[in-house]
């Protein structure tokens, strides 16, 4: 059986708490079915989707993942600000900033290479850490479109909160209708660093 899987960080629930009371205007604003909305307490930071994975495979990555984060300390992620990708002319995604420090981008780095070695393609994007809180339907009229740019350029997202990261997680994603279903399969544990 395969496993629509990924690696990803995730988000305190003050943090995702936040996300929700500062875009509930904005979601009122958008509701489907021009943007599907990620359920708060689904948002989280995807460092790398794997697609479809055997069990087989998942130990792997399990062990690989381990041996990848203990390698890397703990380090915090500023959130806030509202964007939307690709641009304002096409928007797919709308997402809540991530202001990371260079720790993020060598934890990233490490956990492509690791799962290169397994056999997974590298991404080809730069990396650009945010938080997806909405995909818009891929069948906006222009009409749609304007009235996406015009909501969020009336919405204003300051800075959320830190999210201390200490884990990296490994999830399974199911698609139903009312959206994706993500379950917990595995977590390595960044390296501590004591205090002396």
């Amino acid at each position: 059986m395969l496993l629509r899987s990924f690696i990803a960080i995730q988000m305190p629930t003050a943090i995702q708490d936040e996300i929700e009371k500062s875009t509930a205007h904005l979601k009122k604003a958008l509701a489907r079915p021009l943007v599907r909305w990620i359920h708060p307490h689904n948002v989280h930071l995807t460092l790398k989707f794997l697609g479809d994975v055997s069990a087989a495979n998942l130990e792997l990555l399990a062990h690989a993942l381990k041996r990848e984060s203990e390698q890397h300390a703990g380090f915090s992620l500023s959130i806030g600000g509202l964007g939307i990708f690709p641009n304002s002319r096409r928007p797919r995604v709308i997402w809540i900033g991530i202001e990371a420090p260079a720790a993020m981008q060598t934890l990233y780095r490490g956990i492509e290479a690791a799962a290169a070695r397994l056999g997974y393609a590298p991404e080809t994007r730069p990396f650009s850490p945010h938080l997806t809180i909405g995909r818009v339907n891929q069948n906006v009229s222009m009409a749609d479109i304007q009235k996406i740019r015009a909501a969020l350029e009336e919405t204003t997202v300051g800075t959320l909160g830190a999210a201390p990261v200490d884990a990296v997680h490994i999830y399974k994603s199911d698609l139903q209708p009312g959206g994706s279903v993500y379950t917990h399969l595995y977590t390595a544990a960044l390296k501590i660093i004591s205090e002396r």
